[in-house]
């Protein structure tokens, strides 16, 4: 049985720069097929526009608040927003709060670094 506290997660930043902490996927527990993780953006912070060639993406806002840009349509974020990116969508999400944002990502296919392109 695999099973991973949050407390265990060690965090480390992605292509887009985003700190990451992945409860499951090719960094932590041995998922292949998709992963799950956590990305911190401090207040004023962004990350680097980008698109997975083949992962589709679900966004889930936990905490603080942001706007979020895909292919070109921005639209402001709050706790409790769930989006989907789809595979090819150009992608970008900035903290427009007062504390910093927390977003719960999961990625089908699993994230990997190789499957992200940078647009900016």
């Amino acid at each position: 049985m695999d099973v991973l506290g949050y407390a265990q997660i060690e965090s480390f930043t992605t292509l887009d720069g985003s700190q990451i902490r992945e409860w499951a996927g090719r960094v932590s527990l041995p998922a292949h097929n998709q992963s799950l993780a956590e990305a911190t953006i401090p207040v004023g912070g962004a990350t680097t526009e980008h698109y997975h060639r083949s992962t589709e993406e679900l966004y889930l806002v936990s905490a603080g608040s942001g706007r979020l840009a895909i292919d070109g349509e921005e639209r402001e974020v709050v706790e409790g927003d769930c989006a989907l990116i789809p595979p090819g969508a150009r992608h970008k999400l900035f903290n427009t709060g007062a504390i910093p944002l927390r977003v719960i990502c999961a990625c089908a296919p699993a994230y990997t670094d190789e499957d992200t392109v940078l647009t900016e």
